[in-house]
């Protein structure tokens, strides 16, 4: 794009910061009118402030620095805007829809100010530089942009879509694991672990750019591994590492924190090699008894979660001992039952595999024009 003027953000839009009005949550009045700040909606009342095809720029609060979640969002008609995010409204030569692209990922490491809390302040956007093609060159830009970001948002639903499909599966053979109506035979957890213990502290000195993995309460929840940016590790040859080091179908439970989140180790994991940090607790299960998917599964849903939070030690330090994940009820339905939801919670993780190997090609694509454009 650089044979594209460069223009100033103060030059080709009206900026309408003034008008803005923070309402504390206490003096807002609950309505149908969008209420937003850095990131997006913060709530719905029932005045509006402004009434126009705008962007809105992070000034504080923002998500400065990131490549995946925007600094600035578009928002279109009846609306309230608190002091958090400046207000851009494009002059004629200027399409709104491309000010957004424009400045959705903008490097503004430079002009930020503030140690604590980092402040854009409308000086320095201002002299923001964005290039300035001709308006239809503009709207077909936009256009291309909305295409790949609508087709990445399409994918996204469909794989949150089959994460339900899942949990639909499971009430479907199972029934609701609170009133268990279908009247599975119910076990304390105690009776089908074969072994049971806790990560390790202090592993930050492992810390690698290669090596094995180390898993923290980021990388598990609802029965599987989240492996972005998964920390590496050089393990130490000791015990403790010995101990902590999973196996395939080890069942990993958060026991501080966020509680009971949970995976089942896979393959390629065990294979590596990896380890789990105090915040995890790691369980071999019995498999004469249990399915580690379902009791995964069962675990992550209000029958695995109230109880969760029942034995939760708050009055003493956030958490779980051992005693209390000993102490769970599962229901234990035939384990032939068991292993069939397993093989179809693997065909929808194909399915899932599939979907997010078109995320991250849309992703790219959009990366790619998003840098093609503007850098």
């Amino acid at each position: 794009m650089s044979q594209w003027e460069m223009v100033k953000l103060g030059d080709v839009c009206d900026i309408l910061d003034s008008m803005r009005i923070p309402i504390t949550s206490t003096d807002r009045k609950s309505g149908i009118y969008p209420y937003y700040g850095a990131n997006g909606i913060q709530d719905y009342i029932d005045e509006y402030i402004f009434d126009d095809e705008l962007v809105l720029l992070a000034e504080d609060g923002g998500n400065f620095g990131s490549k995946s979640r925007p600094i600035a969002y578009r928002v279109s008609g009846k609306c309230w805007v608190n002091n958090h995010a400046h207000v851009l409204k494009p002059k004629e030569m200027l399409d709104v829809d491309y000010l957004c692209y424009s400045i959705m990922f903008y490097d503004v490491s430079k002009i930020i100010s503030g140690t604590t809390r980092a402040k854009l302040n409308q000086a320095a956007m201002r002299k923001m530089s964005i290039p300035l093609p001709p308006i239809a060159i503009q709207q077909k830009i936009a256009k291309t942009l909305d295409t790949a970001a609508n087709l990445l948002k399409l994918r996204k639903q469909q794989l949150a879509e089959l994460d339900l499909l899942i949990q639909s599966v499971f009430y479907e053979m199972f029934g609701d694991p609170v009133r268990n109506e279908k009247g599975w035979e119910i076990y304390s957890f105690e009776r089908i672990i074969d072994f049971m213990t806790s990560g390790s502290r202090g592993w930050a000195k492992y810390y690698s750019e290669q090596g094995e993995f180390f898993i923290t309460i980021k990388n598990v929840k609802n029965g599987k591994l989240i492996k972005d940016n998964m920390q590496k590790i050089l393990a130490p040859n000791n015990k403790e590492a010995l101990r902590t080091r999973v196996q395939e179908n080890d069942l990993l439970i958060s026991i501080t924190a966020d509680l009971g989140r949970t995976a089942v180790v896979d393959k390629d994991t065990a294979q590596n090699g990896a380890f789990i940090n105090q915040h995890l607790c790691l369980i071999r299960l019995d498999f004469k008894k249990i399915v580690p998917i379902f009791l995964a599964i069962f675990l992550e849903s209000p029958g695995g979660q109230s109880q969760f939070q029942k034995k939760n030690q708050v009055g003493v330090k956030s958490g779980l001992n051992f005693e209390a994940i000993k102490s769970l009820r599962i229901p234990i339905p035939p384990l032939s039952l068991q292993a069939q939801f397993a093989a179809t919670v693997e065909k929808i993780e194909q399915q899932k595999a599939l979907v997010q190997q078109s995320i991250d090609e849309t992703q790219t694509l959009f990366d790619s024009l998003m840098r093609r454009y503007f850098e």
